[in-house]
């Protein structure tokens, strides 16, 4: 089931890229740009259940700030924009047990509207890939189940002539759970990675056409 569900998440992923593709090279004489974003993020994974040392446990993590670094680009035609983008994220969480991390890229892929003078909406489904995760503290924690998952990301823009803005908040669909065992100290938990987050971006355009 996890490698079906991995080949459909990849499968939709070439589809959509393909089609943001095409649609470029529609909009070559449309309005188009490119350029650089980062950020801060503020949220954490989910929940963390089990057993430690023989004590059951049923944690949920609290917020901690994160930061990302990527690039996007934006194709906009008949006043609706499309705007796929390509981050690396570093979300933080913090449980009872310690400090937790995971490093993904995030490709979300969002459709948006202008609203009033610099104002813009936008939203969309956002894929990730959970490249690395971190121990929590002094306890090892296995890889993801999936490391290619799908969420949404929603949220409000400012466009300031090459500067802008951006606040989201990101989700997540489906469970992404990691596993930590230890016989010897009768430990066995799971960690829920689903990312929970507001995002904060500023991004500078580089190029493109009106």
């Amino acid at each position: 089931m996890r490698f079906e569900n991995k080949t459909n998440i990849m499968k939709t992923t070439r589809i959509i890229l393909l089609v943001l593709l095409v649609t470029g090279l529609n909009l070559h004489a449309q309005s188009f740009e490119y350029g650089v974003k980062g950020g801060l993020n503020y949220g954490s994974t989910d929940d963390l259940e089990g057993s430690l040392a023989g004590i059951d446990i049923d944690e949920t993590a609290d917020n901690k700030v994160g930061f990302h670094l990527g690039l996007y680009s934006k194709f906009e035609v008949i006043g609706i924009f499309i705007q796929p983008e390509l981050v690396y994220t570093r979300l933080n969480s913090e449980y009872e047990l310690g400090d937790y991390s995971i490093n993904k890229l995030d490709l979300p892929i969002l459709a948006g509207i202008e609203l009033i003078g610099p104002l813009n909406i936008k939203l969309g489904p956002s894929f990730q890939y959970i490249f690395s995760n971190d121990d929590l503290d002094s306890i090892e924690i296995g890889e993801v189940e999936n490391d290619i998952t799908v969420g949404y990301q929603a949220g409000l823009g400012l466009t300031l002539g090459r500067l802008g803005v951006d606040v989201r908040y990101e989700g997540n669909f489906f469970e992404n759970e990691s596993v930590a065992v230890d016989a010897a100290e009768n430990t066995s938990f799971t960690l829920d990675n689903r990312p929970s987050q507001w995002i904060l971006s500023l991004s500078y355009s580089l190029g493109g056409n009106d």
